[in-house]
C-alpha cells in the first residue's frame, strides 16, 4: 500500500487551541488505525501557544510571562524543544496516515511527508530545502535555536523555516509541523525562563516566510489606502491556500482543480473534546508528562 492507495481527507485551515490541536492528531490517528483514512489539517492556534518537547523541563518556562499574556502552555506528544505559536504568524499542518500506507524508516517517511511543503514553498516563490548540514544548538528548550537536523528541518538561505516531528502507534503515524510565516522573537523568547540568547540571534536563525516570499497578489494593493496588516493577512491567506492545496493533491484528496472540503464526524469532535480536556489541559500532562488517560 503506499500513499496514493490510502483513502484520505483533507481539512481546511481551521482555528484551534492547543489542547484541541493535539487531541485532534491522537483521534485522528484512531481513525486511521481503525478505518483506514488518512486525515491531513492545517490549521491556526487561538490563543497562542508555547507546545513543549515531550521532555521538555517545564522549569524552562516563563509561566508568569506566558499567563499574564494569554499563552497557552501545553506539552506535545512529540520531541524537541518549545514552540512559540502566533495566531497570526504560525501556520501549522498534521498529516496523519495508515501505518501500512508509508515506509517504516523514519528518514524516508520525513522525506515523503515534507514533498508537498517544499513543493508549496516553490510554487510560493520560497527556495526552501532540507538542511545541507547540521547546526549547533543556541539554546535546547527552543525548538527552533536546537540543532538543525538535516533529516528534518527544512531551512531557507542557512536558516530555519520549518521543524517537524513524527510519533507513530502500532497502526497509524502522525507527522506535524509548524511554519514561520512571520517572527516574534522577542515574545518566543519571553515564554522561557532563561534564554541566552536575543532577538537578533533568534532571527538570524529562523527564516521569516512572509518578509521572504516573492509571491505576486492577485489584485494589487495600495499602500497608501490599505494597512499594513490587511496586506499581511493578504500574504498569509495565499500561502496557507497553496499549502493546503498542495498537501491536498499530494495525496489524491483534491484532483485537478476540484476544491475539497472535508470534516470531522460527530464523534470525532466529541472524542477530541473529552481528551483535550481530559489529557491535554491536564496539569499532570503539561507539567509532569503523565498521561491521566492511560490505561
Amino acid at each position: 500500500m503506499s500513499i496514493r492507495d490510502a483513502d484520505w481527507r483533507l481539512i481546511r485551515e481551521e482555528v484551534v487551541s492547543g489542547a484541541s490541536s493535539f487531541a485532534h492528531d491522537e483521534i485522528a490517528a484512531r481513525t486511521a488505525a481503525e478505518e483506514g483514512l488518512g486525515t491531513i489539517r492545517v490549521y491556526q492556534w487561538l490563543p497562542a501557544c508555547l507546545s513543549l518537547g515531550y521532555r521538555q523541563d517545564p522549569d524552562t518556562v516563563d509561566w508568569e510571562f506566558c499567563e499574564s499574556n494569554g499563552i497557552d502552555v501545553v506539552r506535545r506528544p512529540t520531541g524537541g524543544g518549545g514552540i512559540y505559536h502566533d495566531t497570526h504568524g504560525d501556520v501549522a499542518y498534521s498529516i496523519v496516515a495508515p501505518a501500512d500506507a508509508v515506509p517504516g524508516d523514519l528518514e524516508e517517511t520525513y522525506e515523503l511527508f515534507c514533498q508537498p511543503l517544499l513543493d508549496a514553498f516553490k510554487q510560493l516563490g520560497v527556495p526552501a530545502a532540507f538542511a545541507d548540514e547540521p547546526a549547533e544548538a543556541l539554546y535546547e528548550p527552543s525548538c527552533y535555536l536546537r540543532a538543525i537536523d538535516p533529516a528534518h528541518d527544512i531551512v531557507l538561505g542557512g536558516r530555519k523555516l520549518a521543524g517537524n516531528a513524527q510519533y507513530r502507534t502500532r497502526d497509524a503515524v502522525v507527522q506535524h509541523g509548524s511554519i514561520s510565516f512571520e517572527l516574534e522573537p522577542e515574545r518566543h523568547l519571553a515564554c522561557f525562563a532563561d534564554p541566552p540568547v536575543d532577538g537578533d540571534a533568534f532571527r538570524e536563525r529562523v527564516a521569516d516566510l512572509g518578509a521572504s516570499a516573492n509571491t505576486e497578489r492577485d489584485t494589487p494593493i495600495d499602500s497608501e489606502h490599505v494597512d499594513m496588516l490587511d496586506s499581511l493577512n493578504l500574504e498569509r491567506d495565499r500561502a496557507v491556500r497553496v499549502i493546503e492545496d498542495g498537501l491536498g493533491e499530494w495525496c489524491g484528496a483534491i484532483e485537478g482543480d476540484e476544491w475539497v472540503k472535508d470534516e470531522w464526524t460527530d464523534a470525532e469532535r466529541e472524542a477530541a473534546r473529552e481528551l483535550a480536556d481530559a489529557k491535554y489541559r491536564s496539569e499532570a500532562w503539561t507539567r509532569d508528562r503523565e498521561d491521566p488517560t492511560a490505561d
